[in-house]
């Protein structure tokens, strides 16, 4: 559990005090720089121009802090949810707003991609999604699944995006060649599916695999609420 609320200490820099909120804003600017050591307790003495021990006093240790950063952003992600929209729409913009700010912040969400914050925001996302199977007709355990199916999938997904995010642009400018490179000269007689594909390969782009992927996801629930109307 967090700490209590610890006295505040004053930055030596600014003159401000230091808060678990200051702490967890210069966390999120340093992601949002894309550095990969936003949880670095140096970096973000630096940050703040304060002692790094400072910080202790109001996380225990860097994964308190990390679980905190992204609990924050998870409620950036649910302000970003408009009013009004019924179950599908709500997931289209659960999903829309999972990427971009995991793409924002790429340190925290690659390294949630399989963690839990068990904080305020995390819980009013596993109500979205669960308010969103139940609308759609899903109850009990299939409920419970398909909350669990649509949770993982995009966190796996946005994890994913936001961890190439952080490797060199090199390595990443020669992983996107490769549809266009090496995968249209390989052995014909050996791969004949990959010859015969390879320009439709080239020319699938993220975004459009992330679509279908939601799509897919709302599908998967819609099957299963018209199989249970049945039986």
């Amino acid at each position: 559990m967090p700490k209590p609320p610890a006295t505040p200490v004053r930055s030596k820099r600014t003159g401000t005090q230091l808060t678990p909120e200051a702490i967890i804003d210069a966390s999120l600017r340093i992601a949002a720089r894309g550095s990969a050591d936003a949880f670095t307790i140096r970096r973000l003495g630096e940050e703040l121009g304060t002692d790094p021990t400072a910080i202790y006093r109001h996380f225990r240790d860097k994964d308190e802090l990390l679980l905190s950063v992204a609990d924050r952003t998870l409620g950036e992600v649910l302000d970003s949810i408009p009013d009004g929209l019924d179950w599908r729409d709500r997931l289209r913009a659960l999903a829309d707003g999972s990427l971009a700010v995991a793409l924002k912040y790429p340190v925290v969400a690659s390294a949630m991609a399989s963690r839990t914050t068990r904080r305020p925001n995390e819980f009013r996302v596993v109500e979205l999604i669960l308010g969103m199977v139940t609308e759609a007709g899903l109850h009990g355990a299939d409920a419970a699944l398909h909350y669990r199916m649509v949770g993982d999938s995009l966190l796996a997904y946005v994890g994913q995006r936001a961890a190439y995010l952080l490797f060199d642009p090199e390595i990443r400018a020669s992983d996107e060649s490769a549809w266009k490179v090496e995968y249209r000269l390989v052995d014909r007689q050996g791969f004949p599916h990959i010859t015969r594909l390879s320009a439709e390969l080239a020319e699938v782009s993220q975004d459009r695999i992330f679509h279908v992927r939601v799509e897919a996801l709302i599908t998967a629930i819609e099957q299963r609420a018209a199989a249970i109307r049945k039986s």
